[in-house]
């Protein structure tokens, strides 16, 4: 890594650790910057109010001195007026010094407050547009992204995307502004003790920012860790049996902490770079208060500087210094909200799953035939899975698929279910290729039970309810009743209240498949798909599900997987 590094590789070395990115990627780069832009604008009202707030604050901020420079000469040095003269002065303009701190604080405040609003608002749409995104990706994207990466973009990626708003937007234009005003104040009052001060100021900010540019590559190195070992700890304890079962708690733990090792020995490599940094300006600022009492202590000895024109310009160069160093820090900070937006702004820019073509039009509410003409499919390119497949399905009947592991029947579901689609052939509803209906009025007509069932952390009646919300508790009940689920459930300590777990870990392997199969019956669907979903249960259990399932599946066409 830390070669790397030295070699500039880290600098073109894509996101997982791969070849060097294609020269389009600077321009990617600018285009997700313009995506960022088109983000804020629902806020473009807003913005301009937070700037104008921020102004108005380094304005009062930047008039502090002078009320400090006319108080030392021209009240506590003046000796033209008598005591009770400069004590009256002194008062009025000591409130009006005050007041105007007062005020600058109090908006300093109020702007900040407005910001955290206008962030959380973005936050909030960004958040959303990408887990709508995501939970549209095409299963591959999706599994080579890993839990691990998919939580990392959602939670820390967006918050530090959001960072652009302060440190690309506001931050610099107001430390800008800062900026232009405090050099021109410091040349109004005395402008041979603003050019030595200055002097050092656009060589040392310009090493600053060529500097802080090679940190980006660490952070964005150190997010790719991030994901990683998150994605490990999320396995971990979804496999907790596994693990405990082949005694590798200790290997585990091992992985979890070497990895967590790297990225802090990561972050510590870039902190140090960052602190050199840090140290360099605290000596400027040392440095240039030196200079400043040393040289003006000679130009107020030779007459040509004031007491009051020293201690302004120790205030302002240190109102200068804030916002060249805001300048500088900004754009540290700014290296990695644009290594968290790339992440963000790739996945937003994908393909979502399947598009609706346009002319695409809503699926019949009642299966007439499915029929699959000469379909293949493939998961890798010359590896077909499916071959030249073509069957016709009458609806309303049911039909078995029966064969060894891995001969392809769970991808003839799939294919039904549409989560893939076929690599050549057409899969037909009704005559009309599945692929020109509506995808979501196309899968209303189905509902699937896996031998792998997957429950969510919530109650047995929002699992049961989960495909319809809308179901009453008597319907959630018949449906339970149907799979045989009832009777377990009732004995549970809050009944159709109770939670189940997460993936329904209170369950055992038999009560969680019943309520997988009483979720399917409460969907009513046309077309049912039940992949092994019995082989977890007694045969008793099994018999009793079938019985009561005989009048549900007359008039919808089934697909069955079973090796009973």
């Amino acid at each position: 890594f830390v070669q790397d590094y030295k070699l500039g590789r880290l600098d073109a070395a894509s996101e997982d650790g791969g070849p060097a990115p294609p020269p389009g990627q600077p321009r990617a780069r600018r285009a997700y910057l313009r995506e960022y832009i088109r983000w804020l604008k629902p806020h473009r009202k807003e913005l301009p109010f937070v700037f104008l707030i921020a102004l108005i604050v380094a304005g009062l901020q930047m008039i502090e001195p002078l009320f400090m420079r006319y108080i030392v000469d021209h009240v506590i040095l003046n000796r033209t007026l008598d005591t009770g003269a400069r004590l009256t002065k002194l008062n009025l303009i000591g409130l009006v010094f005050l007041s105007v701190i007062i005020l600058s604080h109090v908006g300093g405040g109020f702007k900040d407050y407005r910001q955290r609003i206008l962030n959380v608002r973005v936050i909030l749409s960004l958040r959303r547009a990408l887990y709508e995104r995501l939970l549209h990706l095409p299963l591959p994207r999706l599994w080579e992204m890993k839990t691990g990466g998919i939580l990392s973009r959602l939670t820390g990626d967006v918050e530090t995307t959001t960072g652009l708003l302060q440190m690309a937007v506001i931050s610099p234009a107001i430390s800008a502004i800062r900026l232009v005003i405090a050099i021109g104040i410091l040349l109004a009052l005395n402008w041979q003790l603003a050019v030595t001060a200055l002097a050092i100021i656009p060589g040392v900010m310009a090493l600053s920012l060529i500097f802080t540019r090679r940190i980006r590559p660490i952070y964005r190195s150190v997010r790719k860790d991030v994901e990683v070992v998150d994605g490990r700890v999320g396995e971990t304890f979804s496999g907790i049996r596994v693990v405990r079962a082949f005694r590798q708690e200790i290997q585990e733990l091992l992985s979890f902490m070497l990895g967590r090792h790297t990225v802090l020995r990561k972050e510590l490599f870039a902190h140090r770079r960052e602190l050199l940094l840090w140290t360099s300006w605290g000596l400027l600022e040392a440095g240039i208060s030196v200079v400043i009492v040393w040289f003006g202590g000679y130009l107020n000895i030779v007459g040509r500087a004031s007491v009051g024109d020293i201690m302004a310009f120790q205030w302002y160069m240190f109102l200068l210094l804030n916002p060249v160093w805001s300048i500088v820090n900004s754009f540290s900070e700014m290296q990695r909200s644009l290594a968290a937006m790339e992440r963000v702004f790739e996945v937003l820019g994908m393909e979502q799953d399947k598009p609706d073509k346009p002319d695409a039009r809503e699926a019949p509410s009642a299966v007439r035939e499915i029929r699959f003409e000469n379909v293949s499919f493939e998961y890798r390119p010359g590896m077909p899975v499916v071959h030249d497949f073509s069957v016709a399905v009458p609806g309303g009947s049911v039909v078995a698929l029966v064969g060894r592991s891995g001969a392809g029947k769970t991808t003839v579901t799939d294919l039904v279910a549409r989560f893939h689609d076929p690599t050549k052939g057409r899969l037909l509803l009704n005559g009309t290729d599945i692929r020109d209906f509506r995808l979501r009025s196309y899968r209303d007509l189905l509902a699937l039970v896996q031998q792998d069932v997957f429950l969510f952390d919530g109650s047995v009646r929002e699992n049961i309810a989960y495909g319809r919300h809308d179901a009453t508790d008597a319907e959630v009940e018949d449906a339970s009743r149907r799979a045989n689920a009832h009777e377990f459930i009732a004995r549970l300590p809050q009944g159709y209240d109770t939670t189940i777990g997460e993936r329904g870990v209170k369950l055992s392997g038999g009560q969680q498949q019943r309520l997988a199969i009483a979720r399917a019956i409460l969907a009513s669907p046309q077309i049912l798909i039940l992949d092994e979903a019995t082989s977890n249960l007694d045969t008793e259990s099994e018999q009793l599900i079938q019985a009561a399932m005989a009048d549900l599946l007359a008039g919808r066409t089934t697909f069955v997987i079973a090796h009973r």
